[in-house]
């Protein structure tokens, strides 16, 4: 759309050398940020790549800070009597079986006291569920700090200064984690972790998908997850050192949100959409011209950003002609829509089955006959082709699809998990001294390997989905409402791997009948592939409307 700017009126951006050369005439180009990304940026080049690796950085501390409780909060396998073959003092056994009968103090862990809160706060018996309560917490905060951060993101901070905020409140509750006198205050303080570190994730993978092209944001998504994995992958290397005590593993991963928010996050840009919604025009060109220049592309100089949005006002000019200050309508909520609403409930129901059953699946490793740090790390392991099957399927494949088949293929095979459960492990079993179990259980191990990575792509795809379903002024609430749901059902997963110590089957048939629900729900959404990401809601509805008018479905 050109706009002819009046006589002597400069034009908008003119003095600024990453400009192209002026056109003979005086009018002004205006595109909306979508079409200037795709014409004159570039979809997808060194500047998006250095973009998304530096945004992406803080997924690796998110994944730390998520699962480092499957190491601190972890049962030690096996005991011993204080004194040999001490059956007069009330202690005897092999150190595989039940502590519950024995005398205090006539036994000790192996490993020690201070390997996880279990042992040295005697989470055992009759405090058995109180092991759960600080994980479930965690999951708690989470689902309570999304909706904040989504909230902050899109009103207020935009998405790199609320990185900024969550990476330093998560460097600062983590440290004080690993002084906690008892389980209570331990528990708190896993709440407050969850309660700030919840918007990391949510702004990193909004900040990536927002600077590239319609084509490339399934991919971008991928990626990011990538480096969730890798802090998935990191955390056995780090809890092996650390085994004999739990607090310093804690101290370690403290550490890491911090040096990235001070040293690498202020290389980051804004995301020009939020900018340019926000009324913000000269910012989001100046992000748009930077990235430009790092592809080697040059912006046309009579380039003048537009916003979609029907009901902005304006008040006077800014840098001459098309340069108005524009004021976002902000009354906009998905819950005053029925349409964006529907999408809501249906995409946080689906993301509670999915939540629960992705960190429950990796919470539940300690209920499986093999060495917790193998698990660990195969399960990590998974994770990575989970990422480029999921980047591979999503350039080609419909989005609600691809979510619905591995959320069943992962329910599927949870289900099949069940066979190889054992509700009482023999004695013979070399759980005991970490060892890595019979063939029966190599096949458990497989399936289950088989089963996270399905809900692994599941739970990728689902964020990307959502962030495709719902216009810029909203999309981070969006995806906000989206992680409390994933949260939520997270929070229920430590108390089913509690009670799966008793009995692993229940845990696999709860995980294979809430992914198989979470696959079917999504086949009442609209499909996104390769969709615009529209400003509005008014906008979108509009548009989608007209589309329906026209014989097409969302994404065709």
């Amino acid at each position: 759309m050109e706009v002819e700017a009046g006589a002597g009126e400069p034009v908008h951006g003119s003095d600024n050398p990453s400009l192209g050369p002026q056109d003979s005439t005086t009018s002004v180009l205006e595109l909306t940020v979508d079409e200037v990304i795709e014409d004159y940026v570039g979809s997808f080049g060194v500047a998006q790549i250095l973009h998304i690796l530096l945004a992406s950085l803080a997924w690796i501390f998110d994944a730390q800070i998520t699962l480092v409780t499957i190491f601190t909060d972890a049962q030690p396998k096996a005991w011993r009597c204080k004194v040999p073959g001490g059956a007069g003092d009330g202690c005897a056994g092999d150190g595989s079986g039940p502590v519950c009968g024995l005398k205090p103090g006539t036994w000790e862990w192996i490993g020690g006291s201070s390997s996880s809160i279990i042992a040295e706060w005697d989470l055992v018996c009759d405090r058995k569920f109180l092991a759960a309560v600080p994980a479930s917490l965690f999951f708690i905060g989470s689902f309570l700090g999304s909706a904040a951060y989504g909230r902050l993101a899109d009103a207020w901070l935009g998405r790199k200064r609320t990185i900024m905020v969550a990476c330093v409140l998560t460097s600062a509750t983590t440290i004080l984690t690993s002084f906690s006198p008892n389980v209570w205050v331990y528990a708190f303080l896993r709440l407050a972790n969850g309660l700030v570190r919840s918007g990391i994730g949510i702004c990193c993978l909004v900040l990536s998908t927002e600077s590239v092209g319609r084509k490339w944001r399934g991919q971008v998504g991928q990626y990011g997850f990538f480096f969730f994995t890798a802090g998935f992958l990191s955390l056995p290397a780090m809890a092996y050192p650390t085994r004999s005590n739990w607090r310093n593993l804690y101290r370690i991963v403290a550490a890491l949100p911090l040096l990235y928010s001070v040293f690498l996050l202020p290389l980051v840009s804004e995301s020009p959409r939020w900018l340019q919604v926000k009324g913000r025009s000269d910012e989001a060109l100046a992000v748009l011209m930077h990235l430009a220049r790092l592809n080697g592309k040059v912006l046309p100089q009579n380039l003048y950003l537009s916003n979609p949005s029907r009901n902005t006002t304006h008040e006077g000019t800014r840098d001459g002609v098309g340069a108005a200050e524009v004021k976002p309508n902000r009354s906009e909520s998905i819950w005053r829509v029925k349409w964006a609403a529907w999408r809501m409930v249906l995409l946080m129901l689906a993301g509670f089955g999915i939540g629960f059953v992705y960190y429950g699946i990796q919470l539940n490793v300690e209920n499986l006959s093999f060495n917790i740090y193998l698990s660990v790390g195969l399960n990590a392991l998974m994770e990575i082709p989970a990422v480029f099957l999921g980047s591979l399927l999503l350039a080609f494949t419909n989005r609600r699809l691809l979510f619905s088949q591995t959320a069943i293929a992962a329910g599927l095979s949870c289900l099949l998990c069940i066979i190889f459960s054992r509700h009482h492990r023999a004695p013979h079993d070399n759980i005991k001294h970490g060892g890595i179990g019979t063939a029966g259980n190599w096949a458990q191990l497989v399936i289950e390997g088989i089963s996270f990575m399905a809900c692994s792509i599941a739970f990728d795809v689902l964020y990307i989905y959502c962030v495709e379903l719902f216009p810029t002024n909203v999309r981070n609430f969006a995806v906000s409402m989206l992680r409390q749901a994933l949260m939520l059902g997270a929070s229920v997963a430590p108390l089913l791997v509690a009670v799966g110590r008793m009995s692993p089957s229940l845990s696999f048939l709860v995980f294979g009948v809430l992914s198989i629900f979470s696959g079917c729900l999504s086949l009442w959404l609209p499909e996104t592939r390769n969709a615009p990401l529209y400003e509005t809601l008014k906008q979108q509805q509009e548009e989608e409307k007209l589309g329906r008018s026209s014989g097409l479905e969302l994404g065709k």
